[in-house]
């Protein structure tokens, strides 16, 4: 086969880009992540002084690279909202096992709150004996929801199911979820379920816990920035959100990889593309984005805004690249991913299609082109999310990789 010879301008385009690409920082993006994941910003969650702190922060670093900053507000529901540690022990043939919150249970997302600890005998789903009146119910992970109605119906003490855990026996935090139920519900760790399913056969067992959990309505801040001086080619939009579930009450959860390496990673980008009139031909903008974790509703509330030719390159996870990125195209997309494939074999980044159930969803769903990169989030949404595990060269990927693609699509 005759190979298809090079046309001369994207040829210049792609070298132009291959000289900008070296002005990308790993430092600056490390940084960006360590001042993120602090202690004063407390996980930032949405609603928060933390989430708050954290959005003015980046607001005055897009200032820094001469963008138009406009900040957001938009209202958000049913945040799940922990304001004190939950309690879980049992007793069992005179021992006593006590638990760890997030090491071997969790908060359930449909849980009704119970404020204060409560002692009850045990029975396992589906009879026991007796009935569920003033019980705590042992129901496997497959039936917590069919517990639900005779529980509520009966007054139960609550439910205790089953859940896994991650590969370094953490239980991830969630803030949105199903409906709540009229029951407390509490999830074990897979392996301590099976220890109180063995005790319950030995004998009588007496749990005592607590679920201080509660839903709070809330405001949202996205944080836009508008580049003056990039070119006039098609719009493109890079996006992030820097919001985290937030800290539990006695515990930090910094949230480095979600999503603070994919909000460096985009900070970083624009700053070489709007340094860059080479580079960025096409008319940038930038949306750092809150909410995310409790629903995706600064995108909801973004997307139907954005002008109906812009692009959408949304980026979730920068922390940890293994075999290649994962990405999900949504809406009129087909050029957009070309140009994305193009500017990885330019960058090196290997890709591969995947679930990115992230913000790109909502841009995709006004109709709008839009896709999805995730590069890996180690320690997800636990205390072991921190910010010595998000590699450099996996930061240096994907902030090239915006790089050439925003390029690329204003040379197209």
């Amino acid at each position: 086969m005759i190979p298809t010879p090079a046309v001369p301008g994207a040829a210049r385009a792609e070298a132009d880009l291959t000289a900008v690409l070296a002005s990308v920082s790993a430092t600056r993006m490390l940084a960006t992540v360590q001042e993120l994941a602090g202690d004063r910003y407390a996980g930032r969650r949405v609603g928060t002084p933390g989430g708050r702190a954290a959005a003015d922060w980046l607001a005055a670093r897009l200032r820094e690279l001469g963008a138009n900053v406009e900040f957001d507000d938009f209202p958000v529901t049913g945040v799940r909202e922990l304001y004190a540690t939950p309690v879980l022990q049992w007793h069992s043939g005179g021992r006593l096992r006590q638990l760890v919150h997030r090491r071997d249970f969790v908060e359930h997302l449909a849980s009704a709150e119970l404020p204060a600890p409560r002692t009850a005998p045990l029975v396992r789903l589906p009879s026991g004996e007796g009935g569920f009146r003033d019980r705590w119910v042992l129901a496997e992970a497959s039936d917590w929801a069919r517990a639900c109605g005779p529980a509520g119906a009966q007054s139960a003490a609550g439910i205790l199911t089953a859940r896994g855990s991650d590969a370094e026996g953490w239980m991830p935090k969630m803030i949105a979820g199903p409906p709540v139920r009229k029951v407390p519900i509490l999830a074990l760790r897979t392996e301590v379920h099976r220890e109180l399913t063995e005790a319950l056969t030995g004998g009588p067992v007496h749990v005592t816990a607590s679920l201080p959990l509660r839903q709070v309505a809330t405001e949202g801040l996205n944080v836009y920035a508008r580049f003056p001086g990039t070119g006039r080619g098609p719009r493109v939009l890079l996006t992030a959100h820097y919001d985290g579930v937030g800290d539990d009450p006695a515990q930090r959860l910094p949230a480095a990889a979600d999503n603070a390496s994919g909000v460096a990673a985009v900070l970083e980008a624009a700053r070489v593309l709007s340094a860059n009139s080479l580079a960025a031909p096409a008319e940038l903008s930038v949306a750092f984005l809150d909410a995310e974790e409790a629903g995706a509703w600064g995108s909801a509330h973004h997307a139907a805004t954005v002008p109906p030719d812009t692009q959408v390159l949304n980026l979730d996870g920068a922390a940890q690249l293994h075999q290649a990125a994962s990405v999900e195209a949504g809406g009129p997309a087909h050029a957009l991913l070309a140009t994305l494939d193009q500017a990885a074999r330019l960058t090196g980044v290997p890709l591969r299609a995947g679930a990115m159930a992230s913000d790109n969803r909502r841009y995709a769903a006004a109709g709008l082109a839009a896709v999805g990169i995730g590069m890996g989030m180690p320690g997800y949404q636990t205390p072991a999310e921190t910010p010595d595990r998000v590699q450099a060269d996996t930061l240096l990927a994907a902030a090239r990789l915006l790089v050439a693609t925003v390029g690329l699509l204003g040379t197209a």
